[in-house]
């Protein structure tokens, strides 16, 4: 149930997320943002109140669905509120200040949680409390959409690209999922079931291109049009957002198990060595916000992922015993860098590639791209700590000694990505100077 219930929410939310933002760009922001909320409350105080596991997980797959729903609508309401320029890019900062505080504090009271007698239906109980706290401001903060044209059913099933979401979204779910059940057993990728299923999704990537084609030459409305795949600037941003937030997550996935397993630290020992990564998260989310439109982005993106190749770097050579602030605490330092500026450079840049009629579904793509990476690289790297530790040495497969072989092979792998990352973005973005100025 624990594997299930992990998984379960970020992959209907991935599935749901183009639909959501599509619906939001017809609809309005505002009214789907709220729906949403509500959902998301009620299917977490759901959750706490769960009997069984597959009510947990079915509450839980709610809950994603409901994520879906505030995640593009949050994206577009920033772009539609306030004009391009130093309080939009503040905006974005902003927003990608949620990652790192979230991570913090849900990392921090689990710990707590965990080693204490409260149990797990009581943050369950406490997120639902702040949700309906942050849904009753919503209702009364969050500003009205802009004019829209009267609501027709006729219009809802010509404006919106229904063959697209249905292609890309089920080729993305099919994907994550196999993914997801190949993780704990990478074996079972040999399963017929598995097989058919990438099967069906290796199909389903022409199927996509070649209707967005069609969609865009006859003139109507394209989920994700082909031509903008000829922007290189929103081409390599898209790479690098699926590269990023693969490797930020799985390395902090990875730091958590090596703190825990390895330096056998208790969960919230553990939680409070990961303060400077949260620390550094903000004043780099904040700083971004204030100077992208000064400085360059090929230069921010280019030496932030420099300094954050550093970050597996030091964890593939360190020793267990090391002293936390002579090698781990640098990591926590460097890790989030290159993460935390993409995720405002990367919003400014596909918000300009979109219409302003399509803004929920700009923000949809990045959210669907940035999931995606996460369960790709999550599995991945899953998958490599596992087979390494499975073809080790050692007799005892648990002993943190083999559990550490699988690890830096994980970290040296997310070296190498950020390695590719860097070469990716100095060669895609090197046309691209400031973003985020301010238009008359």
């Amino acid at each position: 149930m624990g594997s299930a219930d992990n998984k379960d929410p970020s992959l209907a939310n991935g599935c749901c997320l183009l639909l959501a933002g599509s619906l939001a760009d017809f609809l309005g922001n505002r009214i789907i943002n709220l729906v949403g909320c509500c959902l998301l409350t009620v299917f977490i105080l759901a959750c706490s109140l769960a009997q069984t596991g597959l009510q947990l997980i079915l509450f839980r797959t709610f809950q994603g669905i409901a994520t879906s729903m505030c995640l593009p609508t949050a994206f577009s309401i920033m772009t539609d509120s306030m004009p391009a320029g130093k309080r939009r890019n503040i905006g974005f900062s902003c927003l990608g200040l949620g990652q790192p505080f979230g991570f913090s504090v849900g990392l921090v009271l689990g710990g707590i949680f965990q080693d204490s007698t409260l149990g797990w239906r009581f943050g369950y109980y406490l997120c639902a409390g702040a949700t309906s706290i942050l849904t009753l401001v919503n209702y009364f903060k969050l500003p009205q959409d802009r004019p829209r044209d009267p609501f027709s059913f006729r219009r809802l099933r010509t404006e919106i690209d229904w063959v697209g979401i249905f292609l890309s979204s089920a080729c993305l779910g099919i994907i994550s999922y196999v993914f997801a059940n190949i993780t704990d057993k990478p074996s079972t990728i040999r399963n017929p079931e598995n097989i058919s299923l990438l099967c069906v999704a290796a199909a389903m990537i022409p199927s996509f291109w070649a209707w967005m084609q069609w969609r865009e030459k006859s003139g109507r409305p394209a989920l994700i049009p082909n031509s903008l795949w000829n922007n290189t600037a929103f081409a390599t941003i898209c790479v690098m957002v699926l590269f990023s937030w693969g490797v930020l997550n799985g390395m902090e996935t990875i730091l958590s198990l090596f703190l825990q397993e390895v330096q056998q630290l208790s969960a919230i020992q553990a939680a409070l060595r990961f303060l400077p990564n949260v620390i550094i998260g903000i004043i780099v989310n904040i700083g971004t916000g204030l100077l992208v439109h000064r400085l360059r982005a090929n230069y921010l993106v280019l030496i932030t992922s420099i300094l954050s190749a550093a970050s597996p770097l030091l964890m593939a050579i360190i020793d267990p015993k090391w002293s936390w602030w002579y090698c781990v605490f640098w990591v926590m330092i460097l890790c989030p860098l290159s993460a935390d500026v993409i995720f405002t450079v990367a919003n400014l840049i596909i918000a300009d590639s979109f219409s302003p009629k399509t803004q929920g579904l700009a923000g949809a793509v990045f959210n669907t791209i940035a999931q995606f990476g996460t369960s790709i690289g999550l599995t991945t790297f899953a998958i490599i700590a596992a087979s390494v530790t499975d073809g080790s040495s050692y007799n005892n497969k648990s002993s943190p000694e083999a559990l550490m072989a699988g690890y830096r092979a994980v970290f040296w792998a997310c070296f190498g990505l950020l390695l590719a990352a860097i070469g990716i973005s100095a060669w895609g973005l090197r046309r691209v100077g400031k973003v985020g100025l301010k238009r008359e």
